[in-house]
């Protein structure tokens, strides 16, 4: 590459006395000099030359002037909703692929965990439930067990369900409460005894437990609660902060809490078609529920509250009880060898 020359020879200088230094000593005045050598230089490759730079002064409404132009809000960035619209398009079609049917209801709901991933969830709460109240449980050959276990084993008879590995387990505590966990576990405490007080009251009790497995309301949750995680994702890419107080409260009344009491209502409908089928009278489940208002179990108002209330449980029970009935007049309850069969197994259990 060609260098131009822009010192003169050395000939040209000679040492100041004055100050020490290089001075020329050519006749030139220095001005006359330097455009001299500059004119004489080749020009520049185009490579480096430098382009002017053009500055754009518009009028404000002010009248006075701006140099640079103000930042666009969020909302105007085009890198943000073809990010927001390219995710929606592929969270949309992983939704759709995993639609499922909830069986007897049939009703239409998202779905992403696996059966293999139910079951380890289970054996961890399982553990959970064992170490918590592995000392309370009765024996099983207590006739709280095994008044329970006849029960349930009807209703499970009939859900379509015998092949998982059912597990009954009675807790001597006075809640009144039961709950069953994934892979057919269903403990129940010793509380609810007097107010269930009969075999139908019981299966009103296990066949809403036996609902929940039926219809996996468990490993719903879990998949609803990724689905949860997506919307605050979302929120939080449009600027707005899920974990304000205002937001956690939006979304645990308004989404949260709906939703587990429309799994809660799901599994008294379904529920009450097993306790039906199983040849138990389904109206005791509207006694059951009585009884447990009464009891004052459970007394909240209803949005605060992950389960319906006992008023609105009862409506939904007696508008469900005509199918009930139906489903019961199609089940073979009426013979008398079942009844004695029943009477048998029942006396053999005792020995």
């Amino acid at each position: 590459m060609y260098l131009p020359r822009l010192i003169p020879r050395p000939s040209s200088f000679r040492i100041s006395p004055v100050s020490n230094s290089l001075i020329r000593t050519t006749g030139l005045p220095a001005v006359q000099w330097h455009q001299r050598t500059m004119a004489s230089m080749p020009p520049l490759p185009h490579r480096f030359q430098r382009t002017p730079i053009r500055v754009t002064v518009t009028p404000t409404a002010g009248g006075g002037y701006r140099r640079f132009n103000q930042h666009q809000p969020f909302y105007r960035s085009k890198r943000l909703w073809v990010f927001v619209g390219t995710g929606t398009i592929m969270f949309g079609g992983y939704y759709m692929t995993h639609l499922e049917t909830v069986p007897i209801t049939g009703r239409l709901r998202f779905m992403n965990v696996t059966s293999r991933q139910e079951e380890a969830m289970a054996k961890q709460a399982y553990q959970e439930v064992m170490s918590q109240f592995g000392h309370k449980i009765l024996p099983q050959y207590d006739f709280r067990t095994r008044f329970v276990a006849r029960i349930a084993k009807r209703i499970v008879q009939v859900s379509g369900m015998e092949n998982l590995h059912w597990e009954f387990h009675v807790i001597d505590s006075p809640e009144p409460n039961a709950f069953v966990l994934p892979g057919g576990k269903v403990f129940v405490f010793t509380g609810i005894l007097p107010i269930v007080q009969n075999e139908d009251g019981m299966a009103a009790v296990l066949g809403h437990e036996i609902a929940h497995q039926l219809a996996r309301h468990s490993a719903e949750k879990l998949s609803f609660a990724k689905v949860m995680m997506a919307v605050q994702l979302t929120l939080l890419l449009l600027g707005i902060d899920p974990t304000s107080l205002v937001n956690q409260l939006a979304l645990n009344f308004v989404i949260d809490k709906p939703f587990s009491r429309k799994c809660e209502t799901e599994a008294d409908a379904i529920g009450l078609q097993l306790m039906a089928q199983a040849c138990f009278d389904p109206h005791e489940a509207v006694s059951m529920w009585k009884r447990m208002e009464k009891a004052g179990a459970g007394n909240i108002p209803q949005f605060m509250s992950t389960h319906p209330s006992h008023k609105n449980r009862m409506a939904f029970l007696e508008k469900e009880m005509p199918s009930a009935l139906a489903k019961r007049a199609e089940s073979d309850c009426t013979t008398e060898l079942k009844q004695y069969a029943d009477m048998f197994n029942n006396a053999w259990a005792r020995w």
